[in-house]
Formats: structure tokens, sequence, C-alpha cells
């Protein structure tokens, strides 16, 4: 035991038989495990504007931007038809009722209160309807006929609501305003499923005639 102890102190003691410690004297070279590639992951922004510019090249992306801009004015001439309505069978008169319940306090621009909550207010004893409001499908020439003859017996105090067909096309052949129901706001708050429908005020109310259609 004491002949190691001895050979361990001398050899610690030798500065010939010791080596100077440094990270690159720690080190080892294990050689090569495997194959190594180098990280070349493509840049995704490179990439797309390369696409871009060949289908530019190619008048695919001219093709695309056409096809959305007659997209969009396909829509905005002719919108969406109001789902759920059905030429009229069968004339159908009914009223509704547009009174309303304030929840909260209706005030003016200096806080002062026009209206009280837990009121219920009917419009049409603030405001008058002024016109008639005549719903009907601009795609049926029967239909367009009939309101074209409603809105002259009236003295033109009707306002023309379409639900279906360009509204765009009639204003340039009729020369006034005609108005569309997107997506089906109005009918579905009148409860109106059948056009031609016209609706006109009775006191606090609204009357609606869903009219026979003239063929």
């Amino acid at each position: 035991m004491r002949r190691t102890l001895l050979l361990c102190a001398t050899l610690l003691a030798s500065p010939g038989l010791l080596l100077p410690w440094s990270p690159a004297a720690a080190a080892l070279d294990l050689g090569v495990i495997g194959p190594t590639t180098p990280i070349a992951e493509p840049d995704l922004l490179l990439e797309l504007q390369a696409k871009l510019r060949e289908k530019a090249r190619s008048g695919e992306l001219q093709q695309w931007a056409d096809a959305a801009r007659q997209r969009t004015v396909a829509s905005i001439r002719t919108p969406p038809a109001v789902p759920g309505l059905t030429r009229s069978a069968h004339a159908r008169s009914f009223y509704f009722d547009p009174t309303v319940h304030v929840a909260q306090p209706l005030v003016d621009a200096q806080g002062q209160v026009l209206v009280a909550a837990g009121t219920r207010v009917n419009p049409l004893t603030i405001v008058s309807l002024s016109q008639r409001l005549l719903f009907f499908d601009a795609r049926d020439a029967a239909q367009v006929r009939q309101a074209r003859a409603l809105i002259e017996h009236y003295g033109g105090k009707v306002k023309p609501i379409l639900v279906a067909g360009s509204y765009l096309d009639l204003m340039r052949q009729w020369r006034f305003s005609v108005y569309y129901d997107q997506q089906g706001t109005l009918v579905q708050k009148l409860g109106i499923t059948q056009v031609p429908a016209l609706v006109s005020q009775e006191g606090p109310r609204l009357r609606i005639d869903e009219l026979a259609s003239v063929r």
C-alpha cells in the first residue's frame, strides 16, 4: 500500500509526466459516426415569390384576377336570392305590430332621457310609413309587370324591393331607385313567405298583403 502511494506521489510531482489541462486537450475526436449533410431549408417567402412570378408569366395569375373581378361584379349586380320565398300560390293578408320593448334608456347627446327603460314604443306613432313597400322577384317577368302596375296605381308612392334578380338592370329600365332586401332581413322580420307582397300602414300596425300572382 505504501509503495502504491509513493508511486502516485512521484507521478504527480514529476512535471515531465503531467500535461497542463486545456479545453482542446479535453476534446476527443470520435470519428465520423454517419454521413452528414448541410442544413439547406428553402426560404418560404422566396418560394412563394417564385411561384407567383411563374404564374404571372404563364398568365394564370391574370386569369385568377379576372375571375375574381367577374365574381365581384356579378355579386353586386345580382345579389344572392333571398331563400325560403315562393311565388304566391294564393292571396294572404296579415298584420305586423312593430312595437318594441326598450330595455335600456334612450338618451340624447346631452344625456337627457328620451325614452325610459321598460317603455314599449311603437315607431309608427312617431314616424308614419311614407311609402308602401313592395317585395317581388325580378327574375319573374310577370311579377315585374305586376310591380310596375302597382307603382303606377299608387302614384309612385311605392318603394320597390327585390328579393331576387338584378336591381341594377331594373333601375336602368325603370329610371328610378330599386332596392334589395339583403339577406332577407325585412321579409323575415315581417313574416313574408310569398311574393309579390305589398306592405302598407293601417294605424299603429303594418298590413302585409301577399298578392296573387298575375300570369
